[in-house]
């Protein structure tokens, strides 16, 4: 099965060409084209994603990428999928309309479909090598939105463990590197420069991390990054980030570990933006392994937003008879 997919629900214009086949008892993909178009120079003088400018260029950015990937092939497809939500709405709406326009010029033969962005990051783990008897499993999803912990009985069957209650972890990333004046997107910056820095300078707290329940709060960890820089004026930058990273990375794994072993999984998954952070992927390896559980991410381009991943979950929803009405839900939900 041939699949285009378009992803703009926030600032990342993407569009991916994937070949899947398998069907739910052992689904296969091949990526044979995923163009993405970055807006993070336009969006940083501004310190965080401004709603109308990535519209404007999503607008400008997907015929070009559509182009880009067409040539001057005609290619026959059997599904075309495109984000409907969460996300930005007015981008959301860009992805949509842009859709619907190469459906009834381009492929009016393929199944057009919406697909959830938060589907696309938990199946993303369906792109790294897998092996057979993946469930029950346990996924973690982190990103500059969510923060949400799963059960999956099956590729189609999950229960929702925890989420978070305040705000999302990557999005925490973001706040704390604006209070140690490093420039957006703050997840990455927070982790090059924690390298040089001392984890164990600064006892931040791990909030909620021995709540019998599976929910996340970061909100309180970053409140308590403020409070120290004001309270302690000469500070090295490199040790706040290290700090505070271990901090929110030590909820993570232990909440995610915790129910690895209370529900017996035979696997932890990890996906979203924040699973592009090494030091998260290499703890959740390693506590897998001391579980006997197998660890799975995708490889790294494929954890900030992509259109692979819509494709992906655009397979699985298409086996499963998913539907999804074909407008913008910024709130949407698994």
């Amino acid at each position: 099965m041939k699949i285009l997919a378009i992803e703009t629900s926030c600032d990342e214009t993407a569009i991916a060409l994937a070949e899947a086949s398998g069907g739910l008892r052992a689904p296969r993909f091949k990526v044979t084209k995923n163009i993405i178009s970055s807006q993070v120079e336009i969006h940083r003088p501004w310190g965080g994603i401004v709603p109308n400018l990535a519209k404007r260029e999503h607008i400008k950015n997907l015929p070009t990428i559509f182009k880009r990937l067409l040539g001057n092939k005609k290619l026959k497809l059997n599904l075309l999928a495109v984000t409907i939500g969460p996300g930005l709405e007015p981008a959301l709406w860009t992805g949509i309309n842009f859709a619907k326009k190469i459906h009834k010029e381009h492929f009016p033969k393929a199944r057009l479909i919406g697909v959830n962005h938060l589907e696309g990051h938990l199946y993303s783990f369906l792109l790294a090598p897998k092996s057979k008897n993946l469930f029950p499993a346990v996924a973690l999803i982190v990103s500059g939105g969510h923060t949400t912990l799963l059960l999956m009985k099956s590729l189609t069957s999950w229960k929702k463990l925890g989420e978070t209650r305040d705000d999302a972890v990557g999005e925490v990333f973001d706040k704390v590197a604006r209070m140690i004046r490093l420039p957006y997107p703050g997840g990455p910056e927070i982790e090059k420069l924690a390298t040089k820095g001392d984890e164990n300078a600064v006892d931040f707290p791990r909030p909620m991390m021995h709540t019998k329940n599976y929910d996340f709060s970061f909100s309180g960890l970053k409140t308590s990054v403020l409070y120290y820089l004001r309270d302690h004026k000469r500070v090295r930058r490199a040790d706040i980030a290290a700090s505070f990273q271990q901090a929110a990375i030590d909820v993570l794994v232990e909440k995610t570990v915790r129910a690895a072993k209370e529900f017996r999984a035979k696997s932890i998954m990890l996906s979203g933006g924040v699973a592009a952070n090494k030091i998260l992927r290499r703890k959740l390896k390693i506590k897998s392994s001391k579980l006997k559980a197998s660890f799975f991410v995708a490889p790294t381009k494929f954890n900030t937003d992509n259109a692979a991943m819509i494709a992906v979950a655009a397979y699985i929803s298409h086996l499963r008879g998913g539907k999804h009405a074909l407008r913008a839900q910024a709130n949407l939900t698994l």
